[in-house]
């Protein structure tokens, strides 16, 4: 595979690649492209953590990357997802969500053979020189800059927070460096632990990543789109001064459920979400519909969208690019109710793979075993 085709895959339907300019020296001197994304250990799978970012992961390994997924049960704990309870948030890491990515995976016709999953409660297990890289990326970092990262935890800037949390950016920036890392990879919003990775890379002397002669070098970040909610947002129309504050509150939400899809909802529950969508007439600003649409159905090349409409209001009608859906919504050639009963039918096909896979007796019971923790905490 040429160098162009694997740049290509590396970088389509990313927000930002810190920087595009690394990445090609990378890829022109023979660097190891080395692969991961972190997820804390939390409630059900929805599109955003399953599809959105197996879709990336299936790029990077097509571009014959070496891909990993971290299941960060440390950083978990801190933020006290699951209750805070180590133990159980350590069973649905190794049960739960090792399966949804692998279904997800399936999903888009990948195969998950080909992820290597890393927990880190075994990484960091009697490991003196990960613990040294936690202290050495934070004796080049300040007090000020980790209060400012805080927001990686899905918290306010400014927001009160215990002092265990102020750990939780340098050790996801040691995750980076211990591992040997070149390729992170993660959603927009945790964009504040990977400039700190950049920033610190060329100062560190424990665990620093290089070159295939030895220099340092800084690793490239990968920051694929965050995927809207599908909920109206809280001020609309939205101010221009409030564009970014509000992408971020309507990103999609597992605790919020009707404002996502999980990746094994029933057919029934993802036509009543969709349906029940935000997704005002000529509108393309947050528009979580059209969202889903572009960067979940139109991800690739070959992608297509059937709409099946009466004769009165213009027939079917097949799209074979996200802009030419996008033109004719706009102009109001496109219906809402209709793009929504096409988003929906194509995310049932989609998903299929996933619904099978939590009907086996194993995963339905690690799946079982989520939701009754969800009741109880």
């Amino acid at each position: 595979m040429d160098i162009e085709r694997r740049f290509h895959l590396i970088t389509r339907n990313t927000e930002e690649i810190l920087t595009e300019s690394d990445l090609r020296l990378f890829l022109e001197t023979g660097v190891k492209l080395k692969h991961y994304i972190g997820f804390e250990i939390s409630g059900k799978m929805h599109l955003g953590t399953g599809l959105m970012t197996m879709a990336k992961v299936k790029d990077f390994i097509d571009a014959r990357v070496d891909v990993s997924i971290f299941l960060a049960d440390w950083h978990t704990w801190i933020n006290n997802k699951l209750g805070g309870d180590r133990e159980v948030i350590k069973r649905v890491a190794v049960g739960y969500f090792k399966e949804g990515f692998k279904a997800s995976l399936k999903c888009l016709g990948a195969d998950p053979k080909k992820l290597k999953f890393v927990l880190g409660s075994e990484l960091y297990h009697n490991n003196d020189e990960y613990w040294a890289t936690v202290i050495e990326v934070s004796k080049h970092t300040t007090l000020a800059r980790i209060k400012r990262s805080i927001t990686i935890l899905g918290r306010k800037e400014g927001e009160a927070v215990s002092f265990a949390m102020l750990m939780y950016p340098p050790m996801q920036v040691a995750d980076i460096f211990f591992q040997g890392i070149t390729l992170p990879h993660a959603g927009l919003d945790q964009r504040k632990a990977q400039v700190i990775a950049r920033e610190v890379a060329l100062k560190l002397n424990i665990s620093p990543l290089r070159d295939e002669k030895g220099n340092k070098i800084k690793p490239v970040a990968v920051h694929h789109h965050l995927l809207l909610g599908l909920s109206k947002p809280p001020m609309w129309p939205v101010p221009k001064d409030k564009l970014q504050e509000m992408w971020s509150a309507m990103k999609m939400s597992k605790s919020k459920p009707d404002s996502c899809v999980f990746i094994h909802d029933s057919e029934s529950e993802i036509r009543r979400k969709l349906n029940n969508a935000f997704c005002p007439a000529g509108e393309t600003e947050f528009n979580p519909v059209l969202d889903w649409a572009k960067y979940l159905i139109f991800r690739d090349e070959k992608s297509e969208l059937h709409i099946e409409r009466p004769e009165k209001f213009g027939g079917d009608i097949t799209y074979y690019s996200y802009a030419e859906l996008e033109r004719d919504f706009i102009e109001k050639k496109l219906h809402p109710l209709d793009l929504k009963k096409a988003v929906a039918e194509e995310l049932i096909k989609l998903l299929e793979p996933a619904r099978k896979h939590f009907k086996k007796p194993k995963n339905k019971a690690v799946l079982e075993e989520l939701e009754a923790l969800s009741i109880t905490r």
